[in-house]
């Protein structure tokens, strides 16, 4: 039986994480790992983790199961900060808590797929990882252009999906902050796309794994509000492994928006038997860490303050790259009005090749780069690099 697979080629990232360890020179930069940095290169454990982690210690009594839905009261304390005063009522929604922002697009993926869809549009370059989901989940899957020539979104792809999509076709949308684009739609483009999906029938999935990091927790949750407003049935998938750092911990959510509560109701049910085959339940530790910061009012203004100094360093990263002007062949001022952590620049693969042997400068093949790598200390070295390799 096992002699019948295929050797798979290694994941990318994971062999340039490889590399930039076992790279000796002092001035290496990393720009492949999707993680935040700060300005010394950590990636720290953020300061109401610690405490929240500090009273379940102290006062958890039992490590029995929850259930595929996981910790409900973690779902439920994260809804207002996701939606707001779009937040259904009448028992429109519900959630589950699901092992990272990953599971939670599996789970939507698999939840549309069983409910008919047999299609669903994506933007690309989109999250590698989109494309894998979709694909073993037996999905087909159509493509559109994300980002336009003048590094805002290109809203006529994505009118023209929207026009011709068929009745079990649904659209996956990046909710703020894209990976990898770093480009994102406007307010006024997420109104438009709110009525085009009301108008179309087509149901949203909308991926938001980076709120707060972007231009706030409210603004970045802008879109997925609108839409969740304006549509009857949405699927949203969350993170939380960025805006509270609990990467390793793999902390997210699936919520589900339905026309009233008997379809959400037979949604969930669905979801925790898709949930039971797939992961059965999941863990519990990270979940139960930040429902304690959210049910505790001075615990989540610290984890706020937190994220802002995140969201501040990011954008200083971007506007003095932005000042840059151009390194090279390469524009950096779009860089200024992108958002998030993630941005793709117009390189080769031999040129990428060429940044990590001659300037040890780790980078994605793909051109894409975590802005987050970089401090005020090193810019100048990588727009220099990124200057002789282009120029």
């Amino acid at each position: 039986m096992l002699d019948r697979l295929n050797q798979q080629p290694p994941d990318a990232l994971l062999a340039l994480i490889k590399l930039y360890n076992a790279d000796p020179r002092p001035t290496k930069i990393d720009l492949g790992v999707g993680v935040y940095r700060t300005a010394d290169g950590a990636t720290p454990v953020f300061g109401a983790i610690k405490e929240a982690e500090k009273r379940l210690v102290e006062g958890q009594d039992t490590k029995a199961y929850l259930g595929p839905e996981g910790d409900m009261g973690f779902v439920h304390a994260l809804m207002p900060h996701v939606f707001g005063d779009a937040l259904p009522t009448g028992g429109r929604i519900d959630g589950m808590q699901t092992p990272g922002g990953t599971g939670a697009v599996r789970l939507a993926v698999a939840l549309a797929h069983k409910a008919g869809v047999q299609k669903i549009w994506m933007g690309t370059p989109s999250w590698p990882n989109h494309a894998q989901i979709l694909a073993d989940c037996g999905m087909e899957t159509g493509t559109f252009n994300h980002a336009g020539d003048n590094g805002s979104a290109d809203m006529d792809a994505l009118r023209d999906v929207l026009a011709k999509a068929g009745k079990d076709d649904a659209v996956l949308l990046h909710g703020a902050c894209h990976n990898p684009t770093g480009v994102d739609y406007t307010d006024a483009e997420w109104d438009e796309i709110a009525g085009l999906l009301k108008d179309s029938g087509v149901p949203p999935i909308i991926d938001l794994a980076y709120q707060g990091l972007g231009d706030g927790m409210d603004a970045d949750a802008y879109g997925v509000r609108k839409v969740v407003s304006s549509v009857p049935e949405v699927l949203v998938a969350y993170s939380c492994d960025k805006n509270f750092g609990l990467y390793r911990d793999r902390v997210g959510a699936l919520y589900a928006i339905g026309g009233d509560a008997d379809v959400v109701t037979r949604v969930m049910s669905n979801g925790s038997a898709l949930a039971r085959a797939n992961w059965s339940m999941p863990p519990d530790h990270g979940g139960a860490a930040v429902r304690v910061i959210l049910e505790d009012e001075s615990l989540t203004a610290n984890w706020l303050e937190e994220l802002e100094s995140m969201r501040q360093r990011i954008g200083q990263v971007r506007a003095k790259l932005a000042e840059s002007g151009t390194a090279g062949s390469v524009d950096l001022t779009p860089l200024g009005k992108q958002k998030g952590m993630f941005a793709m620049l117009p390189v080769s693969k031999e040129q990428v090749q060429q940044l990590r042997e001659d300037h040890g400068v780790y980078m994605a093949g793909s051109g894409r780069i975590n802005v987050a790598g970089l401090t005020m200390g090193n810019i100048d070295a990588f727009v220099a690099a990124l200057a002789d390799v282009t120029g």
